[in-house]
């Protein structure tokens, strides 16, 4: 058996590259933390020389915030506030899900639809949250309702797009031959057209859940009867500066957490693509 060895100036085979490049990545990541973490301290050490020549209840320090956290926290408030939010959001992007595939498709698979569609989508992505907001409260009243559906209207833009380019990506010479050899449409869709559609509709979930997540607070602010933005009108009424503050900062950190998440699912799942390329 012979042995191959190559040169001093010759690049690293494939077998070291993989590994090279996890640690790379992996020094990468870690440098982006500490940055991170080192900017979040600068803002933090402002904050409390601010509250500290301030001096006034309006400015509360980041002591007096990080223990209205914990106490929420503690509470069970933070999760049944939480747990309501998420659940309104799920259902409004169930229904995003819906209206977003069949209209994408539908713009995909037609010039004419994208030329109806494409308007409508661009105003509806763009309109103020403050206005879907006042909107749900006017039509819907206090409840759950009102912001259920503004999620789904601010989310249904971002899938609608992202399942047309889906489907607008798909070879037409793998559809030509699905005709030639005569399949059933619904082995196009599954085998074809699916696989395509899977990245694309996870980044307008990604895209649309961060613009969501917002408006429906928001609008949870003018009507609703729990949730994260319902507990911050209420601080807001009761003049509790802290607690608007923890809110506020527990509603980030959970943006921040499940935002992660789906980025950590998407680079989990479709990490054949920077094999790929």
């Amino acid at each position: 058996m012979t042995q191959t060895i190559s040169p001093p100036g010759a690049p690293p085979t494939s077998r070291d590259s993989g590994p090279r490049r996890r640690r790379a990545a992996l020094g990468q990541g870690a440098l982006r933390w500490l940055v991170s973490a080192a900017a979040l301290v600068v803002a933090l050490a402002a904050w409390a020389l601010v509250a500290a020549w301030v001096n006034d209840p309006i400015l509360p320090r980041p002591l007096t915030v990080a223990s209205r956290v914990l106490a929420i926290t503690v509470s069970g408030e933070a999760v049944t506030n939480f747990a309501s939010s998420i659940g309104k959001i799920a259902a409004g992007f169930a229904l995003a899900m819906v209206a977003g595939a069949v209209i994408g498709f539908a713009m995909g698979r037609s010039r004419f639809m994208t030329s109806y569609f494409s308007l409508p989508l661009f105003v509806l992505g763009n309109m103020p949250g403050l206005t879907y907001a006042v909107f749900g409260l006017l039509i819907f009243g206090v409840g759950a309702g009102g912001p259920i559906v503004v999620s789904a209207i601010v989310a249904t833009p971002f899938i609608a797009m992202n399942v047309a380019e889906g489907v607008r990506s798909v070879d037409g010479k793998l559809l030509d031959m699905c005709r030639a050899f005569e399949r059933r449409r619904r082995d196009v869709l599954r085998h074809l057209y699916l696989p395509a559609l899977v990245t694309f509709v996870f980044a307008g979930v990604r895209y649309g859940f961060a613009m969501a997540w917002k408006v429906e607070a928001l609008t949870e602010v003018f009507g609703a009867s729990d949730g994260v933005g319902f507990m911050i009108r209420k601080a807001y009424q009761e003049f509790q500066v802290a607690d608007m503050l923890a809110w506020t900062t527990l509603f980030i950190v959970a943006m921040i957490g499940i935002e992660r998440a789906l980025a950590h699912l998407e680079n989990r799942f479709f990490a054949w693509r920077k094999d790929v390329a």
